[in-house]
């Protein structure tokens, strides 16, 4: 299977624009160990519905907490959520929320670890079965008569980067896990981690990186969508498989 990136085509002549913020999220962690403040970088939810938890103020505000009161609202939320979901600090959850304006290709990509889609394009991608493409509605104003119908792609996390492309770092944290390192510049996809069952899936421990199959490049070309250009993702084998 060959796999690929995923970038704003910005030759297209879109003008395109959407701005705005989750309803809801988890809170970044201040880490009594490493003396870190951190959080965010591409876990985003927007098919989770958090009404029914009690105390929605607690998520409802972006901000830094003790590492323990991250971890008594992710526990919170944690049956919520949909399969193989990583619940990092700074998730995102819930519709996004916002304005948009513009005329817009088949995709638009607000920022680069996010994507959304027309409904019709979505709906033909979904009868080619290609698989794990989970659209959610946004709320989005927008400051024109003719609105298109935008979808969220919900992106799971899955797969990994593969040892060899990653620069010499120290462990991660032993209390919140962050480990500091940054995407590479030549970058190679370990088979061993990838997902049998997605064709769009974004990185589990890099999660602002996007990746989908040469299934997804195929059929997006054979029904001449736009908005969104395919870079060949370089692949390698892990000798030591992780265990999952």
């Amino acid at each position: 299977m060959d796999y690929f990136t995923i970038e704003e085509d910005k030759t297209s002549g879109y003008t395109g624009y959407v701005d705005g913020s989750y309803k809801w999220g988890l809170p970044g962690v201040i880490c009594p160990l490493c003396k870190a403040t951190w959080g965010g970088g591409g876990y985003m939810y927007p098919s989770v519905d958090l009404t029914p938890v009690l105390a929605l103020a607690d998520f409802e505000t972006a901000r830094a907490e003790p590492i323990e009161e991250y971890e008594r609202l992710r526990e919170m939320v944690r049956p919520l959520m949909p399969p193989g979901a990583v619940l990092g600090p700074g998730t995102e959850l819930g519709p996004f929320v916002g304005w948009g304006r513009g005329r817009f290709g088949s995709f638009v990509t607000p920022v680069p670890w996010m994507l959304m889609v027309q409904r019709e394009p979505l709906e033909k991608l979904q009868a080619e079965g290609l698989r794990g493409l989970k659209g959610c509605r946004p709320v989005l104003r927008f400051r024109q008569r003719s609105a298109p119908e935008l979808l969220e792609l919900e992106i799971l996390p899955a797969g990994d980067l593969h040892p060899d492309c990653l620069p010499p770092s120290p462990p991660p944290c032993a209390r919140c896990g962050r480990d500091g390192v940054s995407l590479p510049d030549e970058r190679l996809l370990d088979t061993t981690t990838v997902p049998e069952h997605l064709d769009l899936f974004r990185l589990e421990n890099h999660p602002g990186f996007i990746v989908c199959t040469g299934r997804f490049v195929d059929a997006c070309q054979r029904l001449g969508l736009d908005g969104i250009t395919f870079q060949a993702l370089p692949t390698r084998a892990s000798r030591n498989p992780p265990r999952r």
